[in-house]
């Protein structure tokens, strides 16, 4: 029997929203700008990092790259993936909205906590009009802060009695454990994670309505 939560934390990437076009043209743009990146940036690249921490996504995509050419590097992508992902936004999981608004119906208080920078949510809410179902947010950007660490900043923000985190990834499922909240794994999105670590489970977004 599913637990009684009062709040519901969702990652972004990969549970809400497929943004990794927008994301994979904005690295391939900060790669033409410069001249020590040969190798091109794609799409499947791009979606085997979403959703890890941030540092490791540049780690794991640019390994030979020296430490300060890296960093340099990840400026320039941060820049022009933000552009990306506010200029064409991205792919909305099927009944999203309607499945937020049966969620805010039965009293769930609904917040994100994602890895991503600062204003990528903001760029989600322009683009998906969402933003009037979710209560709070926190991000990576904000503070440089690990993904649990901000769970529990939302936690204590908003005086969260009984929450659960819905991710994608196996970090999400960590950062759940980390922050001692209970974890929903969504299938469909980025990563992979064995149900004998993590029952509850949905394999669409529209699955929240029957498992909560």
């Amino acid at each position: 029997m599913t637990p009684r939560f009062d709040s519901v934390i969702f990652d972004l990437d990969g549970t809400l929203w497929n943004a990794t076009e927008s994301v994979t043209k904005g690295f391939q743009a900060a790669k033409n700008s410069v001249s020590y990146i040969e190798q091109d940036i794609t799409l499947a690249d791009v979606q085997a990092v979403t959703g890890q921490p941030y540092e490791a996504v540049y780690e794991k995509l640019f390994p030979s790259l020296p430490v300060e050419k890296r960093q340099e590097f990840k400026a320039l992508c941060a820049q022009h993936e933000l552009g990306g992902v506010e200029q064409y936004g991205g792919t909305l999981y099927p009944e999203l909205e309607s499945t937020l608004r049966y969620l805010q119906e039965q009293g769930y208080r609904l917040f994100i906590v994602s890895n991503c920078q600062r204003g990528y949510i903001e760029a989600f809410f322009q683009h998906s009009q969402l933003e009037s179902y979710f209560e709070g947010h926190q991000c990576f950007g904000t503070k440089n802060l690990p993904k649990f660490q901000n769970i529990l900043e939302v936690i204590e923000q908003y005086q969260l009695q009984a929450p659960v985190y819905v991710g994608d990834t196996r970090s999400d499922f960590e950062a759940s454990q980390k922050s001692g909240i209970p974890f929903i794994f969504a299938t469909y999105g980025f990563g992979e994670v064995p149900a004998e670590e993590a029952a509850m489970r949905i394999d669409s977004f529209t699955d929240l309505r029957q498992l909560l």
